[in-house]
């Protein structure tokens, strides 16, 4: 997911340097919560885009939070016994 989120960005960058359609700043940051976020952070370091846009920034810090406390959950004993349940 983080090298889909990473690519999602790099066209989103080619596409707004010539003029063509955009990826929504929603999907981006689907994609982030979708356990993207990494490959989202490294394309706004390394890329630089969507990197200044401090409200956009925000969300996106939101949705790491969102990840690691759903990743510490999980690690929970009732988010262990959920995951059993299911599988």
């Amino acid at each position: 997911m983080s090298l889909f989120t990473f690519i999602s960005y790099a066209i989103d960058k080619a596409a707004a340097k010539n003029g063509r359609w955009r990826t929504s700043e929603k999907m981006l940051h689907l994609f982030s919560l979708m356990g993207g976020w990494p490959g989202a952070f490294f394309a706004q370091k390394i890329l630089r885009h969507k990197s200044s846009k401090n409200k956009f920034k925000r969300v996106f810090w939101l949705t790491v939070l969102f990840n690691v406390v759903c990743l510490i959950w999980l690690h929970s004993e009732k988010g262990i016994s959920l995951f059993n349940k299911i599988i």
